[in-house]
């Protein structure tokens, strides 16, 4: 495997003794100056089990790490599950990220971090092909909607499907920012921020048809959006969805407010009133093992033993996917339900060139059937 050209910072000094733990909660902490929460978890989702796996080994001091120790690690992790290049790249980064923050400390040895041995990707490698096809979204929706109408996870499953939002926007959601009604409305007119003239706005209002969702850049009561104010924006969402959030809101939400008297759409039964990041992630893995949602079991396991269904396994079932690969699989839905790239861009907060070059994956067969209305065009 090519490595990538690589230069580790330098040292100031000699090294000083220091937990990998200590460090790992240290290099997160620090990562609060400039990254957002989104970003964080990934850093954490990726670095946790390397720092649990130094602990298993013995390793109490970052000093003592070298390079034989990534070589082991690296070979774990290829030969522990089905790792796709793409996913072993994220992940080794992001340690060798943790490990120059431990050079920086003064306690982690330079050439350590030169052996992490990051793989580099091909321009098609770097576009992920892997999605939640629409039939096995379609399938968990009908489960949800039989046997778990308007739970949380039925509420959170289409948003996230209909929307194709990013897991960030879903969790930002509160009571305020979902219109269903008319008289919904009238909290429009007293938003902050809007820079709309009252006699732009009131004409504006008497088009606008509810239901729709609006997403909302709030970083200093913890919820910020990805691109910031940039991707501040109501979405349309269809009757079904309206239905579905409205019974959820009636009957199943649980009534509470966050830390900073904001009322969350979705709620927590735990001590955080809004449901967390990572909380969400867990609950779009395991809505795509298919044995949670009455299918059979592709691979063979016995459910009532299976290590994936068990806390902190989830993801690890190779059917799972990521809340990335549900957006993936809605923009190529949409794509092939006939919607413009240039509309899938701004629903979605992204850009045309990325809905074309990354997200667009249409069944081919699919898309050439529907091109097929445009033959008359040429007679």
């Amino acid at each position: 495997m090519k490595r990538d050209e690589y230069e580790a910072p330098e040292s100031s000094g000699d090294l000083i003794p220091l937990d990998p733990r200590e460090a790992f909660d240290l290099w997160l902490k620090r990562q609060e100056v400039d990254k957002t929460e989104s970003t964080i978890e990934s850093y954490r989702y990726r670095v946790r089990p390397f720092v649990e796996w130094l602990e298993e080994q013995d390793i109490e001091n970052l000093n003592d790490l070298n390079g034989r120790h990534l070589l082991r690690y690296d070979s774990k992790l290829r030969s522990e599950r089905d790792i796709q290049k793409n996913t072993l790249k994220n992940e080794l980064g992001s340690i060798r990220k943790f490990l120059e923050f431990g050079i920086r400390s003064n306690a982690v040895d330079p050439a350590v971090a030169s052996q992490v041995d990051v793989p580099s990707l091909s321009k098609d490698e770097r576009v992920n092909r892997e999605k939640l096809p629409s039939e096995r979204a379609k399938d968990i929706l009908e489960f949800l909607d039989r046997f778990q109408y308007a739970s949380r996870d039925h509420a959170f499953a289409f948003l996230l499907w209909e929307t194709g939002a990013r897991l960030g926007a879903i969790r930002a959601l509160d009571l305020e920012d979902v219109y269903l009604e008319e008289d919904d409305l009238d909290r429009l007119r007293y938003q902050e921020g809007l820079a709309i003239e009252e006699s732009v706005l009131e004409e504006i209002l008497e088009d606008v048809e509810p239901p729709f969702v609006y997403f909302r850049h709030r970083p200093d009561t913890g919820t910020p959006l990805k691109k910031k104010d940039a991707t501040q924006r109501p979405v349309n969402i269809s009757d079904d969805l309206g239905r579905v959030i409205r019974a959820y809101i009636n009957v199943n939400r649980l009534e509470r407010e966050d830390e900073h008297g904001r009322r969350p759409l979705l709620t927590s039964e735990h001590e955080a009133a809004r449901l967390s990041l990572s909380g969400l992630r867990m609950r779009a893995y395991v809505l795509t093992q298919p044995c949670q949602v009455g299918k059979d079991c592709p691979h063979d396991r016995d459910p009532e033993t299976c290590e994936f269904r068990e806390h902190g396994g989830e993801s690890k079932c190779p059917s799972v996917r990521s809340p990335h690969k549900w957006r993936t699989g809605s923009i190529t839905w949409h794509r092939d339900r006939g919607w413009p790239p240039e509309e899938i861009a701004v629903k979605m907060a992204t850009s045309v060139e990325m809905v074309n070059s990354v997200y667009d994956q249409p069944e081919k067969l699919k898309r050439m059937n529907n091109r097929r209305k445009f033959l008359d065009n040429l007679e």
